[in-house]
């Protein structure tokens, strides 16, 4: 019996543990399916070349969505990762936290205390930015923030390039502007004895703390489904090698999953839409029709070029070469290029200069990235990617079986909405026009995949070869109407004792990466349950009090 009860440990599941069990009154558990998260591919930065694609199998789901209609039928790859610090151990650790009216929408939807105004402490509490604190920024958090300083000289090619178009520069896509072009700020721990390393979300929290006495780490535990009795979630099951194990939760189970696996969980428990839950034989404990749906995600459209220049990450004699001595560099000072995101500047803008806001967000990367690195490619080169922002698409989660070993059946529906291809039409022009400025003119060799110049030629580019810049959010939306799945304060609506805290609750995606919003949504909920708990004691002490006044004075 612990009290609390935590399924994840990724970005949302690291932050509640740790922060949870400051309080040495209470007893939590955490359940992760993967690993620790601390071995060397977890570690070094670049290793996410290796984790992306999957070739360290153990850390990464490697799920595939159903065949995409929109994607002339192809089934889109969906990789998230497995282990402590979930996906923040595979991600190219890019510090965004998405437009400010991105959340004062959130709030205008009826997710009362999700402005601004409202998340912007929880994100300053949980970063320590190497840039120091001001009115946006905050130091001394667990969540190391650096600059990067070893960025390869072709990102400056880029900032030019984006110059010579009209795009502004912006040296910091979380100050006071989102729009324009820069290199982007990393999650990569700048001070300490972890100095060069990635900064996952494990990493920042949880690994140094996973010794506290009132705190339990049970990795490899594969959850089964969520015990709830009398309309009360009570506890967990799960698998742990071939023996089925029970935890129960005397306060409350918190489910950080993810947007794919959260709503996977919940309908393996029973919470979702009845009639899919039925037809698969899981008997029913709440309908919630909402559960699994609002799939949401960043479909990205990728220019890729041979250079001459072998200033890059590479293929080839040079390349080997180059890396056994960035490898070396690494190992002995934790510097050097294997600290890269390899996503090292890029650009937010607007396809329409009277939009609010940029609705395209551009990666710039200093390797020739195929198909997630599934593709390799001799030689050396770049690549530029382009994402909607905020699509119009919605798609859904849903079981393949009543298995909890199944992989869940993924579709994002991508362009089903046809503002969707329009945007990202517009944004891979604007993209093309920059990677055709002469600022590229040293670096340029041929383009590996030409679209052509006709719009039907564009499009039918981008239906073969687009797919998630891996971003899904909104599969167990808040919200304060009838339909939405939790509350503002992220509790499943109709059972006692649950919630879900993660990508999964956004009933909107937000206009950038979104690591650092999850995290920055854990800090909040996290104060918001230890104030609760604090509540509840003062009127429990109350109450004592005056009970034990009263039978003084009788």
């Amino acid at each position: 019996m612990y009290d609390y009860v935590i399924i994840g440990g990724g970005s949302a599941g690291s932050v509640l543990a740790a922060r949870l069990s400051e309080d040495p009154s209470v007893t939590v558990c955490l359940l992760e399916a993967g690993g620790r998260g601390d071995g060397i591919f977890s570690r070094v930065p670049m290793a996410a070349a290796a984790m992306v694609p999957g070739h360290v199998k153990s850390a990464n789901w490697r799920f595939s969505t159903v065949p995409q209609a929109g994607l002339n039928g192809r089934q889109g790859y969906q990789p998230r990762g497995r282990g402590l610090g979930g996906s923040s151990l595979i991600n190219a650790m890019l510090y965004v936290r998405g437009h400010a009216r991105d959340y004062d929408e959130w709030a205008a939807l009826g997710c009362d205390g999700w402005s601004w105004a409202d998340v912007l402490p929880w994100f300053k509490k949980s970063e320590d930015n190497i840039r120091g604190a001001d009115d946006l920024h905050g130091r001394g958090g667990p969540l190391q923030v650096c600059d990067q300083n070893w960025t390869r000289p072709i990102n400056q090619a880029f900032l030019k390039a984006c110059e010579q178009k009209g795009h502004r520069q912006n040296d910091d896509f979380n100050g006071p502007q989102q729009e324009g072009a820069g290199v982007y700020q990393a999650t990569q721990f700048w001070n300490g004895p972890k100095r060069g390393e990635r900064c996952s979300a494990a990493a920042a929290y949880l690994h140094d703390v996973m010794a506290r006495r009132n705190l339990t780490v049970i990795t490899e535990a594969h959850v089964s489904r969520i015990l709830v009795e009398q309309g009360r979630a009570i506890g967990v099951a799960y698998r742990f090698g071939k023996e089925e194990r029970t935890v129960r939760a005397g306060r409350e189970v918190l489910l950080s999953a993810g947007a794919l696996q959260s709503p996977q969980i919940l309908m393996l428990s029973g919470i979702g839409p009845a009639d899919h839950l039925t037809s698969l034989g899981i008997p029913v404990v709440l309908e919630r029709p909402q559960v699994g749906a609002n799939l949401q995600d960043h479909l990205d459209y990728t220019m890729i070029f041979r250079s001459p220049d072998t200033d890059m990450f590479g293929m080839g004699v040079m390349a080997t070469r180059d890396l056994m001595r960035a490898a070396n560099e690494w190992r002995t000072e934790r510097m050097g290029h294997l600290r890269s995101t390899c996503a090292e500047s890029g650009a937010f803008l607007k396809t329409d200069p009277s939009l609010d806001r940029p609705d395209i967000q551009l990666h710039f990367l200093v390797a020739m990235v195929d198909d997630h690195v599934r593709k390799m490619h001799w030689g050396h080169g770049y690549s530029c990617h382009v994402c909607v922002l905020r699509p119009h698409s919605r798609g859904t989660v849903r079981l393949a079986s009543a298995d909890p070993s199944a992989a869940p059946l993924i579709d994002p529906a991508f362009l089903s909405d046809p503002r969707d291809l329009e945007t990202l039409r517009k944004g891979a022009r604007m993209m093309a026009e920059i990677m055709a400025s002469p600022a590229f003119d040293r670096y340029r060799g041929p383009e590996l995949y030409p679209a052509g110049t006709s719009d039907a030629e564009l499009d039918a580019a981008i239906r073969a070869r687009a797919d998630t810049i891996y971003h899904p959010v909104g599969t167990c939306r808040m919200g304060s109407d009838a339909d939405a799945v939790v509350d503002p304060d992220l509790r499943l609506k109709g059972i006692v004792g649950l919630r879900v805290v993660d990508a999964s609750v956004m009933p909107r995606l937000i206009g950038g990466n979104t690591n650092a919003p999850v995290i920055m949504m854990a800090e909040k909920i996290a104060a918001s349950i230890r104030s609760e708990l604090r509540a509840t004691r003062e009127r429990r002490s109350a109450n004592a009090a005056a009970s034990k006044s009263g039978l003084h004075f009788a």
